[in-house]
């Protein structure tokens, strides 16, 4: 039975794995215990920080290995190389503008209803959390169907420059999240 994770991580190192094909995904120099753990058929399912989205799903492809090529970031830590490292393959990749929007799903995941917090948010601190069978399938169900409802993703978007791309991400996030909450009053 696979494990399933949820990766806490930015944007553009999300970016990063989509235009390399999702053929592997990097952790933080901290989580070598958490990787250690993975297995091949575990699933990643990917929270966006800042834009507070679900973008996608991976399969863990490979045990965990250690490589310190430069190729995921952090911009907070400009030397982290994010050294732990899986093979993947991708699942679901959803378009920006089908990015879940986490606070929609909060009330409904196990995974936020284990304690009580002031906010939401401090369950997605840290790059590593598993999550139950069930709050998998409910993630993976709403992104199938979001991915079917406004046409297939693409595996490799075009690259943008990173100072425009996360401009963009933040863009497209604030305007989703603003059309969600139009909606919700009109249905009301």
């Amino acid at each position: 039975m696979p494990t399933y994770w949820i990766v806490v991580g930015s944007p553009e190192n999300f970016e990063i794995a989509v235009r390399r094909g999702f053929d592997l995904f990097g952790f933080k120099s901290t989580r070598r215990r958490e990787t250690g753990e993975m297995q091949p058929g575990d699933k990643l399912v990917f929270y966006l920080t800042g834009v507070k989205m679900f973008g996608g799903i991976a399969s863990v492809a490979s045990e965990a290995f250690e490589d310190h090529k430069k190729i995921f970031q952090s911009e907070k830590k400009p030397g982290e190389d994010y050294p732990f490292r899986v093979k993947t393959k991708a699942e679901i990749v959803l378009l920006e503008s089908q990015w879940l929007y986490v606070p929609d799903y909060v009330p409904r995941l196990e995974f936020t209803k284990k304690g009580a917090t002031k906010s939401w948010a401090l369950f997605f601190q840290g790059n590593l959390h598993k999550i139950s069978a069930a709050d998998y399938k409910l993630l993976e169900r709403e992104m199938r169907a979001r991915a079917k409802s406004k046409g297939k993703a693409k595996a490799k978007p075009a690259a943008q420059p990173k100072a425009r791309a996360k401009t963009k991400v933040a863009a497209r996030a604030k305007a989703a999240a603003g059309a969600r909450s139009k909606a919700r009053a009109k249905a009301r």
